[in-house]
C-alpha cells in the first residue's frame, strides 16, 4: 500500500512506531540518516542536520540528529515568552529555547511519542530546569489553551503530519496576537520518485511525507498569517547508497540530473496583532485541499 493510499491515522501510527524506535539510537546514527529511519550512510554525515554545538543552551543529551535547521536561532526569543516546541523529541530545541526565554520564560514541548517525551523529561530534571515541560500530545490537537505562546518553533516535523494545514491552524489558535513562529522543515520542488514517495521509512525519514514548496507557503498565507519569510533555505542532497535501496541506476541518474529539489527551509510568520479573522481561517481550513493554494506571482512563496 502507498502512503497516498493510507489513512492518517496509519501513517501517524507509522511515524509513532518509529520515533519510538529512534529516540534510543545514537546522535551519530541519526544524522547519518534520514531523520534517523531506515539504514545510515558511509558517504554522507549530517544529511539534513545543522551543527547546534555552538548554539548557547544546546545539551548534547537532548540531541538525537533529528532536525532540518536550526529554527530557535531565528526565533526571535525574548526573555519571559511563553515558548511551544512542536515535536519536541528529547528536548533539544526546547532547551535551546529556554536559554533565550531565560528563567522567567516557559517552554512546553508536545510530542506524541511516549519514549521521546520520558528521555526529554529525564534530560530536564538532570539540567534542573522548572519552567520547561513536556506533554504527550498530537499537534494537530495541541494540548494547550487559546493564545498561550509568544513563540512557536518546530524542526523537521511537519513533513510527517499528514494534515499540515490543521497544524498551521492550531498554531495560529495557541499563539498570541502578534506571536510569531519559527519552523525549519523539509518541502519538495518537482515530483519524488514513486518509489521514494510510497516507502514508509522514507516517510517517516522526512521526505515521502514532504509536499511542495508552494503548496507549504501557500497553507500559511491562505490561514491569515503575516510578513512571511523564508529565513534560510539549503539543498538537500540523499547519498547514493542510500537512493540505491530504491532506486535502479538509470533512475538515480534521472533523479540526481532532473527538476525534483529536496530543500530545508526555515520559515517565519507573524499572527496578525489584531485576530478577529478566527473564523474565516477556519472556514479557510475545511476548504484547503491537495491542489495548489498558492499561486506563481502571488508573492507568498
Amino acid at each position: 500500500m502507498s502512503n497516498n493510499e493510507k489513512t492518517a491515522d496509519e501513517l501517524k501510527q507509522t511515524v509513532k512506531e518509529k520515533y519510538s524506535q529512534i529516540s534510543e539510537q545514537s546522535l551519530d546514527f541519526n544524522a547519518s540518516s534520514c531523520c534517523g529511519a531506515g539504514e545510515n550512510s558511509d558517504e554522507v554525515y549530517n544529511i539534513m542536520t545543522d551543527d547546534y554545538s555552538k548554539v548557547e543552551g544546546y545539551n548534547p543529551d537532548a540531541d538525537l540528529g533529528l532536525g532540518c535547521g536550526l529554527p530557535t536561532q531565528y526565533a526571535k526569543i525574548d526573555e519571559g515568552d511563553t515558548v511551544i516546541d512542536l515535536g519536541s523529541g528529547a528536548g533539544n530545541d526546547c532547551f535551546v529555547a529556554r536559554h533565550e526565554a531565560g528563567e522567567k520564560g516557559k517552554v512546553i514541548g508536545i510530542d506524541f511519542a511516549e519514549p521521546m517525551i520520558a528521555k526529554a523529561r529525564k534530560n530536564a530534571d538532570k539540567i534542573g530546569f522548572n519552567n520547561v515541560e513536556f506533554r504527550y500530545g498530537d499537534i494537530e490537537d495541541m494540548p494547550v489553551s487559546d493564545n498561550i505562546a509568544d513563540v512557536i518553533v518546530s524542526n523537521c516535523v511537519l513533513n510527517l503530519v499528514p494534515d499540515k494545514p490543521k497544524v498551521f491552524s492550531e498554531i495560529s489558535r495557541t499563539l498570541k496576537p502578534g506571536g510569531h513562529f519559527s519552523i525549519s522543515d523539509i518541502v519538495l520542488v518537482g515530483d519524488l520518485p514513486e518509489a521514494l514517495r510510497e516507502d514508509a521509512e522514507m516517510y517517516a525519514g522526512c521526505v515521502a511525507g514532504a509536499i511542495q514548496k508552494q503548496k507549504y507557503m501557500g497553507h500559511i498565507k491562505e490561514l491569515g498569517f503575516e510578513n512571511i519569510t523564508i529565513q534560510k533555505e539549503k539543498t538537500i542532497t540523499i547519498p547514493d547508497d542510500i537512493l540505491a535501496k530504491y532506486l535502479s541506476e538509470d533512475e538515480m541518474e534521472e533523479f540526481k540530473n532532473g527538476d525534483t529539489g529536496i530543500y530545508s527551509i526555515t520559515v517565519f510568520a507573524q499572527k496578525p496583532a489584531d485576530d478577529s479573522g478566527e473564523e474565516d481561517r477556519n472556514e479557510k481550513i475545511e476548504m484547503l485541499s491537495d491542489g495548489p493554494v498558492c499561486e506563481p506571482g502571488s508573492g507568498c512563496c
